[in-house]
Formats: structure tokens, C-alpha cells, sequence
């Protein structure tokens, strides 16, 4: 297992949960800097600095709240992601945390370490990836997230025997109360608890649901490992939005639900850039129409997103050096086996 550093799936769920802490999406989406609309239709994939974003963006929309424990009791059915569902479907918070351990990497930025003791008792410790600082309120909600999982799973009132964290709460005495065991500090986030709550069953537990969601979320993890770069899923987007004549960066971003600035910056890393891959992928497109002879080179300026067939021949020849007719002369020619000159 490896602490997902790239990407994951933002559930349209969370929209459902940001409304049951009684707080406005919109407000909370432009506190995060994220594109209107966000995990509306359906599942968004977001960075770890996005995520990390809309977390603080929670914490600041609601205000002198104390959003940790209103975590446990906002979680519901209905804002449950499929990994999430999965977990509640299982025999009991042990098997659970197994489950969850795998497809976590979907939906957070958070490797778990599942460890059963000697005593049959459950571990779980949270890693959080190499990079900006963990919010304080996603971090102590992912605490409470398992106590109020095993509580809603077992209407048992499941208390953990141990729980750790690097830095206290805002308000300690009310998330013990909340736990019904002591906070201690530590070097590393963990919750702990006896044999028999990690065995207690599940009331929720659903084979049946599990045999229809497991083939799925496989799927997703794997093609989450086999991830295009992201400089890949722009060109995807480039592809569908060239003919319809958007270029520009603020089209992409929208469709990859992220900003112009972030985007740049992970282009960056991949060393290229937005104006880079758009010239890449034109080119690429450009050569391929021109091996198509109904399309002239009105027809390709515009399938390319350019204004009119005069931009696209000074790209063109910015590019190769040559026309297009030149170029699709010379291929013809060469088609033909006939020697021709490179004219312009």
C-alpha cells in the first residue's frame, strides 16, 4: 500500500456532508479556491493541497464551531463514499478497517496501518503524506470518524481505549467526553480499541452489497496505480475541447476541477507547461487531420480551437517550418513514391 501523493475521488457525499454541519457549499468551495459545481454530478478528483484546502475551508466557514465532533454525529448514510459503504458493510470494525486501509488511497490523502494485538484488540494509525501540514480538523476528524463508525454500524456505544495525537483539540475536554477516553499526545495519530468492539457485529453488515461494490472499487484503485500524469489528462481534455473551441487554460481547469495556478505548478513538475502540451497536442492533431483529404485547412483550424485558418498556418510554421498544403503536398508525393520539392 503507498500514501496516495497524486490524486483521489472527492464523492458528490461530501456535498451532503459540508450540509449537515450546516454549512454553505458554495461559501465553502470559494473559501477553497475550487470551481463552482464541485462533486455535483458526481465524483471530482481533487490534489492533496485541494483537499487539504477544502478541509480548512470547513474549519474557516464555520467560524468559533468546533467542527471534530460535529463530524461524528454529520456522518450518514447518504454522505458515504463506496469505499466508506463498503466498510459499513462488513462483518465487524475489524474486517472494516481492513477494507478501508485497502481503498483509502480513492477518496483521502491518508495511508492506514491496520494492526490487530495480541489481546485481539485493533490499531489504527494514520500517515499522512510528505508535505503541507495536515489540517488540525481533518486529522482529529478522522480520529472520531471510527468511533462514530463502529457506534452507527453496532448501535453499540463503542469506546476506544486509546487515542493519540501530535497536537491537542481546541477543546480537549469536549472531544474526551465525546470519546469517553483520554487524549494523549504522541508522536503519531492513533485510535485503539478492545477485542470486543473490534469483534462487536455489525448491524449494517450486507455480503451482497460488498459482491456488487468490491468489482468496482478494484477497478478504481487500479486505474488510480496506472494514473496519467497530469500533462496526459490534459491533453485528454484537449482533445474533446479543441473542437468545440476552447484553448484556454480556464477550460481545462474547469474540467479537471483545479485552478490555473495549480495546474501550472503540476505541469511544471512534470517539466513542461500549459502553452507546452496545447502546442504538443495541436501538432499531433495537425499532422494526423492532414493525412485526412476531405478536411481542408479551414475544416483543421477550426477542429484545432484556432480563430481562422491564418493562425493556424503561422502556428503551422512555427512548428515544421513549412505550410500545411506544403506539408500535405509533400506527404502525398511521398505516398506516391514521386520526388518533390519542400516547397512552402
Amino acid at each position: 500500500m503507498v500514501v496516495t501523493v497524486g490524486r483521489f475521488a472527492l464523492d458528490p457525499g461530501f456535498k451532503v456532508f459540508a450540509r449537515d454541519l450546516r454549512l454553505s457549499w458554495p461559501c465553502v468551495l470559494r473559501r477553497a479556491g475550487l470551481p463552482d459545481g464541485l462533486a455535483v454530478r458526481g465524483p471530482t478528483w481533487l490534489t492533496v493541497e485541494e483537499y487539504y484546502r477544502l478541509w480548512e475551508a470547513l474549519a474557516q466557514e464555520a467560524g468559533d464551531r468546533d467542527l471534530t465532533l460535529e463530524v461524528g454525529t454529520a456522518i450518514s448514510a447518504e454522505a458515504f463514499s463506496p469505499p466508506i459503504l463498503a466498510a459499513s458493510c462488513s462483518a465487524d470494525l475489524a474486517s472494516a478497517a481492513r477494507r478501508i486501509a485497502e481503498y483509502k488511497p480513492l477518496i483521502g490523502p491518508l495511508r492506514l496501518e491496520v494492526e490487530r494485538r495480541p489481546d485481539g484488540g485493533l490499531d489504527v494509525a494514520f500517515e499522512w503524506p510528505e508535505g503541507p501540514p495536515v489540517p488540525p480538523v481533518l486529522a482529529a476528524s478522522e480520529l472520531v470518524f471510527w468511533v462514530a463508525l463502529g457506534r452507527i454500524a453496532t448501535r453499540h456505544h463503542i469506546r476506544p481505549t486509546t487515542v493519540t495525537m501530535p497536537a491537542g483539540p481546541r477543546d480537549r475536554s469536549a472531544l474526551e467526553g465525546y470519546l469517553g477516553t483520554r487524549v494523549r499526545g504522541g508522536s503519531e495519530y492513533r485510535v485503539g480499541f478492545e477485542a470486543a468492539d473490534a469483534t462487536r457485529p455489525f448491524l449494517t453488515t450486507n455480503e451482497t452489497l460488498w459482491r456488487v461494490l468490491a468489482p468496482e472499487l478494484r477497478r478504481q484503485l487500479h486505474e488510480l496505480g496506472a494514473a496519467d500524469s497530469v500533462a496526459e489528462q490534459v491533453v485528454a481534455v484537449l482533445h474533446r475541447s479543441l473542437p468545440a473551441g476552447d484553448a484556454s487554460i480556464g477550460g481545462v481547469t474547469q474540467a479537471l476541477a483545479t485552478t490555473p495556478r495549480t495546474l501550472q505548478r503540476q505541469l511544471a513538475h512534470e517539466g513542461t507547461s500549459f502553452q507546452q502540451v496545447l502546442a504538443d497536442t495541436r501538432r499531433a492533431l495537425a499532422t494526423r487531420y492532414l493525412d485526412e483529404p476531405q478536411l481542408s485547412t479551414g475544416d483543421i483550424a477550426y477542429l484545432l480551437g484556432y480563430a481562422d485558418a491564418t493562425s493556424f498556418h503561422r502556428a503551422f510554421r512555427s512548428w515544421t517550418g513549412s505550410t500545411p498544403d506544403a506539408s500535405r503536398r509533400r506527404a502525398g508525393a511521398a505516398l506516391a513514391g514521386a520526388p518533390v520539392s519542400p516547397g512552402r
